[in-house]
Formats: C-alpha cells, sequence, structure tokens
C-alpha cells in the first residue's frame, strides 16, 4: 500500500512545483514592470526638474532684461514704465508699442493667439508665452488690463 501512495504523492509535488514556478515566473514579471515604472519615473522626474530650471532661467532672463533697461542721467530705468497720467505710449519700446497698436485695433478684449496672429507671429507656445509676458508686463504697469478671463483690453 505505501508503494501506491508514492505516486500520488510524487503527482501532487510534481502539481505544486508546477505552481510555484508559474507564481515565481508572474512575480518575476511584475518585479520588471515595477523595475521599469521606477525607471520611468526616475527619468520623468529629471525632464521635469529641467524644465523647471529651464523655466526659472528664462523667467530670471525676462526679469532682468526688462528692469535692466538703460540709464538715464546715471539712473536704472525700466523699459515698460509704469504708467501714469498723461504718458504716452511713444515712451514704450517699438515691440511694445506694435502690442499696445493691436490691442487698441481690436476694439475689445483679445486673447495672447490673436495678437501673435496680427503681429504674424507663430502661436507655438515658446512664441506666444513670450509675448503673454509682454502682455502681462503692460498690464502690470497699467497700460493694458486683465481681467478674470484672461484677455487684454485697453486701459481707459
Amino acid at each position: 500500500m505505501a508503494r501506491d501512495a508514492e505516486p500520488g504523492l510524487r503527482e501532487l509535488i510534481t502539481a505544486r512545483g508546477a505552481e510555484l514556478e508559474a507564481q515565481a515566473e508572474k512575480l518575476s514579471q511584475q518585479l520588471q514592470e515595477v523595475r521599469d515604472e521606477l525607471e520611468e519615473l526616475a527619468v520623468a522626474e529629471l525632464v521635469a526638474r529641467r524644465l523647471a530650471e529651464q523655466l526659472h532661467a528664462e523667467t530670471e532672463r525676462e526679469a532682468t532684461s526688462a528692469q535692466a533697461a538703460g540709464q538715464v542721467a546715471g539712473r536704472a530705468v525700466l523699459l515698460v514704465p509704469q504708467r501714469e497720467r498723461g504718458m504716452d505710449e511713444a515712451v514704450l519700446p517699438g515691440d511694445y508699442q506694435r502690442v499696445m497698436d493691436v490691442v487698441r485695433r481690436a476694439g475689445g478684449p483679445v486673447m495672447v493667439r490673436q495678437v501673435c496672429a496680427e503681429l504674424g507671429m507663430s502661436t507655438e507656445p515658446a512664441r506666444s508665452e513670450a509675448l503673454r509676458a509682454k502682455l502681462n508686463r503692460l498690464a502690470e504697469r497699467g497700460w493694458l488690463r486683465k481681467p478674470a478671463d484672461g484677455k487684454f483690453t485697453i486701459t481707459l
């Protein structure tokens, strides 16, 4: 009788071994998927960090160039001065004057891409974001208004 149990036991052991092998293969695949995803996350984090550094550097350059315009009587002046009563747009640099002209001719609120189109500029983000910075600068300094909808209008 002991010899009859032996083949049944071997079948159970073989079956259990096959189950464990299949489970080990599945776990190995899952482990590889987790490692792959961890690697992708590391790359994504690196890309995000580089993009943030580039954006920070561009913002710094814009802030520096916007504020370090030139010298008048030995004093630094802004390229885009704060608007004061009676001040003419002629004090603005030429590219800002063109932007003001487009917004004025629109006759109502305009979006950045509309101004880009009127100026014959590309509406791709790299170009439109540079123009958005100019429009925001004009709004911050009182030359334009920027309502909550994000469009720009001439200040009355």
